[in-house]
């Protein structure tokens, strides 16, 4: 099933984000410090391979780089006498992570403390160094930035990558927040109305960014005066919701929805036109039985809308204690008051009593995405890296691939599928990233172990490599260590 709203608009997406990827550049000496593997042709032997295409692995192949290319995979070496030779033998290749729900910020409560008060406002401080570092790192090798505080920087950093002289994964930048009164957010803009969403639409267009979201306050006209507006850019919009409803959205043409299908208020006790419920949407889906006919029903009208769902499961499970999931490669990334404070926020989660309606949301969220993708929905994968739950970049994206198996019950490499080519299929970018076959860009996550039989796996990365340059993922990570949350 198609899931672009006409061949125009996917052309023209499509042109409009490979031209942001230049042809790989002279890297500076700040980024080869973190190269582990860069030459003409790299051969990579005895390896196992799962192309993203939800197929079965590929068992002892060898797949050939040739300038930033993949150019042959076979099970008998390629004749290339000048290819560099990596032997890996119990490892496995998967393309790289394509991360739909990847911001490069962190929000901040100031003096937070253990009975979890802070002081106002709600400060989103960009973590320019370590955010880009660590989507890398992991193995996500584009990412979509779903929402931005500081769009020129986020443009120019793109810009900087791009050349050669930052490392960090190719991006798709989402413009500011289309976003209405009463933000919690004191960096955002308020729209006052439809002429103000449209203006604002083509402004960002003009400044060169290739998505925007709509987020929680927006109203109904607002929303689809901004669809409007950026459709005829060319563009799509998604959207993190709460005062317009999933149905109302689909109607207004929305191409893409944040969070599942947690923010979805349309059956909130006390719902108001164009109102963000305090509750935030829990009551629905607590309420909204997988198997039943309320799911059904919406679930075919966003299809038939052709509304593509981003699932971002990690950063739910932090609201569910038995699902609180501590890693000390988290903590050990954090700066200091980063780590206390999400140590603060943990605990409380671990003392509070346990709340039956949150705990059958997340279960029929994760239920919901999974009768999405059977009844041909496109689903894709992002962990929404704000810190809430130590959610972080990069750990966050692994932890999506887990998660929707784990709790969303895709099988493994089912899972990859959604959180590589799916996202790439949604860019207009399944030609040349998402998935591994000759002709595509090396875009490609090198894993000591093996997903498709242990998710867990994927944890275990070592090399990345975009556009056919091998970066050393542990290096990368050792670079930001005790510094997010800092810059």
């Amino acid at each position: 099933m198609p899931h672009h709203r006409s061949a125009a608009l996917a052309l023209s997406l499509t042109f409009a984000f490979t031209t942001l990827q230049a042809q790989t550049p002279t890297l500076s000496p700040a980024v080869t410090k973190y190269v582990k593997v860069n030459a003409p042709a790299i051969l990579l032997t005895h390896v196992r391979i799962i192309d993203g295409t939800g197929a079965a692995p590929l068992e002892d192949q060898n797949l050939l780089i040739e300038n930033g290319k993949i150019t042959s995979i076979s099970a008998a070496p390629p004749a290339n006498s000048n290819a560099q030779i990596i032997d890996l033998h119990n490892h496995t290749v998967i393309p790289g992570l394509v991360g739909m729900h990847d911001h490069l910020y962190y929000i901040a409560r100031a003096d937070a403390s253990a009975d979890g008060s802070s002081e106002p406002p709600l400060i989103v401080p960009q973590m320019t160094f370590t955010a880009p570092r660590m989507y890398l790192a992991a193995g996500v090798t584009t990412i979509r930035t779903t929402g931005s505080v500081e769009p020129y920087l986020d443009l120019n950093l793109r810009r900087e990558i791009d050349a050669g002289h930052l490392p960090g994964p190719h991006m798709d930048i989402t413009a500011p927040y289309l976003e209405g009164p009463n933000s919690p957010f004191v960096q955002m803009h308020n729209l006052t109305g439809p002429d103000d969403a449209r203006n604002f639409v083509d402004y960002w267009a003009d400044q060169g960014v290739t998505s925007y979201k709509a987020y929680m306050n927006i109203t109904r006209a607002e929303l689809k005066a901004a669809v409007d507006a950026a459709h005829a850019h060319h563009l799509k919009v998604t959207g993190h919701l709460c005062a317009v409803t999933y149905p109302e959205a689909a109607e207004a043409g929305i191409d893409n929805l944040e969070h599942g299908f947690f923010v979805n208020t349309q059956n909130d006790p006390g719902k108001q036109p164009d109102v963000c419920p305090r509750s935030s949407g829990n009551p629905t889906l607590a309420k909204m039985d997988p198997d039943g006919p309320d799911a059904t029903a919406l679930i075919k009208l966003l299809i038939d809308h052709h509304v593509a769902i981003t699932s971002t499961l990690p950063v739910f499970e932090s609201s569910i204690p038995q699902h609180l999931h501590l890693q000390n490669r988290v903590l050990e990334a954090m700066s200091p008051p980063t780590r206390e404070a999400y140590l603060y926020t943990r605990n409380l989660e671990l003392t509070r009593p346990p709340n039956p309606e949150r705990a059958l949301a997340y279960e029929h969220g994760a239920k919901l995405e999974h009768k999405f993708v059977a009844a041909g929905g496109l689903l894709m994968g992002g962990p929404d890296p704000t810190g809430d739950g130590g959610t972080l970049p990069g750990f966050g994206d692994q932890r999506e691939v887990e998660l929707l198996v784990d709790s969303g019950g895709f099988t493994p490499v089912e899972a990859i599928k959604i959180c590589t080519l799916n996202g790439a299929t949604y860019l207009g970018q399944q030609e040349k990233i998402g998935s591994i076959a000759p002709g595509k860009n090396a875009d490609l996550v090198v894993i000591n172990g093996n997903p498709a039989a242990n998710i867990n796996d994927i944890e275990k990365v070592e090399i990345v490599f975009k556009d056919g340059i091998g970066y050393d993922s542990a290096k990368l990570f050792e670079s930001i260590k005790g510094r997010y949350g800092q810059y």
